[in-house]
């Protein structure tokens, strides 16, 4: 079994609709896809779940590896919107080699992944933490994840697509877009922004346009890397 992590639900949607046979166990979702079976985990957003449900998932299911993917920051101003990032600090180095021919055609950026405690918007914390770590891209939980499995001596693969770029970045506060407490988005708070700030309506719409782009790209991946690997 191939298990693949996600911070949210919103992340995993796309590949949610190509599975069948599914069922719910817990905090994972069990299923397969072109008759392999997968189970896909939502850690929630940052270290402070994400440590848990991963060793029971490392318990429950006992993949043979296992791929922790969704959205990141690029911290730089080399990645764009909608890059497919490997992370060659996180990520299996004999499972890399073969993932980069697998996705050739796809051009994914194989780049240093940067896990932050926090969620991370401004240019100046961008390149703070590409001067400081040399990492590409920033995401919130992929270091917890990799410590865990290299604990149990499961391969890890780290596949992340860029929803936001120093150029780009989110088009409204990260406090305003997302509830990290209640892992959900906040509404009301959005809702209230948006009463106050009309003219971030286009960007807000524009966002979730090439949001839903770039979940898509990093799905069609994921499928073509369970279908090769």
């Amino acid at each position: 079994m191939i298990a693949i992590t996600f911070a949210l639900p919103t992340e995993s949607t796309d590949l949610r609709r190509q599975l069948r046979e599914t069922r719910q166990d817990g905090h994972l979702v069990i299923g397969k896809i072109a008759h392999l079976p997968v189970a896909i985990l939502h850690t929630g957003v940052g270290a402070k779940d994400c440590s848990e449900r991963v060793e029971a998932l490392l318990h429950k299911a006992r993949p043979r590896l296992v791929i922790s993917c969704g959205f990141a920051g690029a911290v730089t101003d080399d990645l764009h919107v909608g890059d497919l990032v490997l992370a060659k600090n996180f990520s299996d180095l004999q499972l890399l080699a073969r993932v980069e021919r697998i996705l050739s055609e796809r051009k994914p950026r194989t780049a240093k992944l940067f896990t932050s405690t926090s969620i991370v918007d401004s240019v100046d914390q961008r390149d703070e933490i590409a001067r400081a770590s040399g990492a590409a891209a920033v995401d919130m939980e992929t270091g917890s994840i990799f410590a865990i499995c290299n604990a149990h001596g499961v391969p890890l693969l780290a596949l992340r697509v860029i929803s936001d770029t120093p150029e780009r970045p989110f088009p409204a506060p990260p406090n305003v877009l997302f509830d990290i407490e209640r892992k959900r988005p906040s509404y009301g708070p959005l809702f209230g922004y948006l009463l106050r700030h009309p003219s971030s309506i286009p960007r807000l719409l524009g966002f979730g346009r090439e949001i839903n782009r770039a979940r898509a790209k990093l799905t069609r991946a994921i499928v073509a890397l369970i279908q090769s690997l």
